[in-house]
């Protein structure tokens, strides 16, 4: 989930405020999740969660998926309860990446990584051919702050996406391209108020 919204300002010494996502479908459906709104995070809404999901439908179940900026984690959580075959999430934030942990351990879920990391230092540290191979991604990353193509390029480079791996991307509006690598063709996009988003299959 990238950072969209201004951040919301603590009062003295009171800590933010909980907020909650929902699990739309599969085994968690309706489940009610807190996560924490650091500088402005918030989940994916759930219509346009709704509209993904309905895209890739039938390439959830049996998936490894991977999950960028995840924040509150609500896409590779999303694609758990529809029987995806793992999820990895990557986010800087500790304190989102602890709740995160927290939310998997309260779902019983044990076919999920949490990983507090700078995405782009991760995705270039990853050795070439020696890692996972992912069939779903999800990037949705702070926006302007230039971290699209250079994310979808390393993906490329460390050869982690399968043959014919989907990815989906959430940019501003404004952004227009985002400079995917040629082998992507895309599939799918449409808008949402000021964000973009659009799902990619690699030609493998």
């Amino acid at each position: 989930m990238g950072r969209k919204n201004p951040p919301r300002r603590q009062t003295g010494n009171r800590p933010l405020a909980s907020s909650y996502l929902r699990i739309i479908a599969g085994q968690w459906r309706g489940r009610k999740l807190e996560f924490i709104p650091e500088e402005g995070l918030r989940p994916t809404p759930d219509r346009v969660r709704e509209t993904l999901f309905n895209w890739i439908q039938t390439a959830v179940p049996g998936a490894q998926c991977l999950d960028l900026f995840s924040g509150s984690g609500a896409l590779g959580l999303e694609a758990l309860s529809r029987d995806a075959g793992s999820a990895t999430f990557i986010d800087l934030n500790s304190t989102t990446t602890r709740k995160l942990q927290d939310n998997l351990h309260l779902l019983k879920c044990q076919n999920a990584d949490v990983i507090q990391a700078d995405v782009v230092q991760w995705l270039n540290s990853r050795q070439t051919d020696l890692e996972p191979r992912y069939d779903l991604v999800f990037m949705d990353p702070p926006f302007r702050k230039g971290l699209v193509a250079p994310c979808c390029e390393l993906l490329e480079q460390r050869n982690m996406l399968s043959a014919n791996a989907l990815i989906y991307v959430e940019t501003e509006s404004e952004l227009g391209d985002p400079g995917v690598p040629a082998g992507w063709q895309e599939l799918r996009q449409k808008k949402a108020g000021q964000v973009t988003y659009r799902l990619y299959s690699r030609e493998g």
